[in-house]
C-alpha cells in the first residue's frame, strides 16, 4: 500500500490471481466512468477490448450488480436471465455461471469484477466471500490510487 503502484497493472495482476484461486474461465474488471461501466481489466490474453466495451449502469447484469451494489451468482444459464444483456465482442457472454461483485469506495458502488465458468457451477460461500471482499480491497485500492494522482493543497491555503 505504501509503494508506487500502477492501477492498470494492478487490476490485471488481480483478474489473473482470481482466475487461477477460482478455476475460473473469465474474470472481468469494471470500473464506474462517467456515469458508465468500463472495462479495465480481463483475463482474456487479447486484451483489445479494454476500455472500449462500455454499459450503462442500467445494463445487463454488471449494471445491475453496481445498481443494488450486492453479490450476484447464478449457477446456469446467466445468458437467460432477464437482467443479462449480450455483447457481441465479449465471448464471456456464452458462459453458464455467472459470480458477480461490486467494488465499493466511500459506500458507494465504483465497479464491478465478474467471475464466468463456460459451464455450470454452484459457487460455494467461500467463493462468494473472496469476491465480496475483494470488491471492498480494489475500492480501497482505487481511493489510495486517486489520492496518490490528485494534486496535494498548498500549506497554509486550506
Amino acid at each position: 500500500m505504501t509503494r508506487d503502484i500502477d492501477l492498470d497493472d494492478v487490476l490485471q495482476e488481480i483478474v489473473d490471481l482470481v482466475g487461477d484461486f477460482l478455476e475460473c474461465d473469465s474474470c472481468l474488471i469494471y470500473l464506474v466512468e462517467d456515469d458508465q461501466l468500463v472495462l479495465y481489466a480481463s483475463n482474456d490474453p487479447n486484451r483489445k477490448n479494454l476500455g472500449r466495451v462500455r454499459l450503462r449502469l442500467s445494463e445487463g447484469l454488471t449494471g445491475w450488480v453496481a445498481r443494488e451494489r450486492r453479490l450476484l451468482a447464478i449457477s446456469r444459464e446467466a445468458y437467460n436471465d432477464s437482467r443479462f444483456k449480450f455483447f457481441k465482442d465479449l465471448p464471456q457472454d456464452r458462459f453458464e455461471a455467472f459470480l458477480s461483485a461490486p467494488i465499493i469506495s466511500q459506500n458507494k458502488a465504483v465497479g464491478v469484477i465478474n467471475v464466468q465458468h463456460r459451464e455450470a457451477r454452484i459457487h460455494s460461500g467461500a467463493d462468494m466471500e473472496l469476491l465480496s471482499t475483494l470488491g471492498e480491497q480494489v475500492g480501497c485500492l482505487l481511493v489510495l490510487s486517486r489520492q496518490k494522482s490528485a494534486p496535494l493543497p498548498i500549506a497554509g491555503s486550506v
